[in-house]
């Protein structure tokens, strides 16, 4: 990989932060905390990615520490959060296979978001705060590509770090079976069930379906991957102590793209980490982005613009755009 990335990477990345959002209004209305989340991380992944690849081309400059501090957790936080929002996803989708968990109270609605919240807030911020355990230095900085969190490859780490996008997506993997397994067994009142419910439809549950299972398919060989290539990279250290791990700690690695690309298995690792959280985004967004619930929202939108410059819809296509029933995705 060399410069011709730029700025290609950058326009990818800045679409991935916008097609990430435009689903968000209508899951945000019908409580969709699951999606909304994944959504969410997604978008803020790829916006720190943007500004990253727009401060250091070109440069490895230690010109914005507090920023690289902030941006290195974003990417940790990301590596559990994406993975555990669409857990969430299968989660909801098992229950709404079992045709009697799906919320119907306000109160059960708040109970099914404090879940998910926990699962995709709270977690990563654990998760965040563990790695200073295996964290060797401050941060390190690449030529290219930006700030990046620089974890001790000891036998600790991989029980605190790596292996836990794997853990997530076997559980989520177990979830996405049961519902295939419930919807089988229970098909017939799953039918009744949805055609008796105006705010969910076999279309909208099916999208969710593929979607939690285009992630449960790519989070365990990606993250098994990952590993490898960190253990192919370096040898895995012992851990001796907290002072041994922990020396010199405030240090900023900075690395020029001529240096850090003659290393093959470092620039597949930098690569592929840049580029998966932008392949969420457009696969969540080929997923929901021209649905027929998205397509009245675009119009809706198109003609809510159209009036302000002094234009309108007639009767027939005022109705036709309608805003569809709040949906229970």
């Amino acid at each position: 990989m060399g410069d011709f990335e730029y700025p290609v990477f950058s326009v990818f990345a800045f679409l991935g932060f916008i097609v990430s959002l435009i689903p968000l209004p209508w899951h945000l209305q019908a409580w969709n905390s699951g999606t909304c989340y994944y959504m969410l991380w997604t978008a803020l992944s790829c916006l720190n990615l943007f500004i990253n690849s727009i401060v250091w081309h070109g440069n490895a400059i230690n010109s914005a520490p507090i920023w690289c501090d902030i941006s290195i957790r974003i990417m940790l936080g990301a590596s559990v959060a994406i993975p555990a929002a669409s857990l969430c996803i299968n989660r909801r989708l098992y229950h709404i296979a079992r045709v009697h968990a799906v919320t119907i109270t306000r109160a059960e609605k708040r109970r099914a978001v404090l879940i998910d919240t926990l699962i995709c807030v709270l977690w990563p911020i654990v998760f965040i705060a563990l790695q200073y355990v295996v964290q060797g230095h401050r941060f390190d900085i690449y030529e290219d590509v930006g700030c990046y969190p620089f974890i001790y490859n000891t036998i600790v780490a991989f029980f605190l770090s790596d292996s836990w996008p794997i853990i997530i997506g076997l559980i989520s993997a177990l979830y996405c079976g049961l519902s295939l397994r419930a919807f089988y067994h229970r098909r017939v009142q799953f039918n009744q069930f949805l055609a008796s419910n105006t705010s969910l439809n076999a279309s909208r549950y099916f999208r969710l379906m593929a979607l939690a299972c285009t992630e449960v398919i790519c989070t365990i060989p990606l993250a098994s991957f990952l590993i490898w290539l960190n253990t192919a990279a370096q040898s895995v250290e012992p851990w001796v102590s907290w002072e041994n791990t922990h020396y010199d700690f405030s240090r900023v690695g900075q690395y020029p793209a001529v240096l850090w690309r003659q290393d093959y298995l470092l620039v597949v690792a930098m690569e592929l980490t840049r580029w998966l959280p932008i392949a969420c985004a457009f696969i969540f967004f080929a997923f929901f982005g021209f649905a027929a619930e998205a397509r009245k929202n675009y119009r809706a939108a198109f003609w809510a613009v159209g009036k302000l410059v002094g234009f309108s819809p007639s009767p027939q296509l005022s109705n036709r755009c309608a805003r569809l029933p709040i949906s229970l995705f």
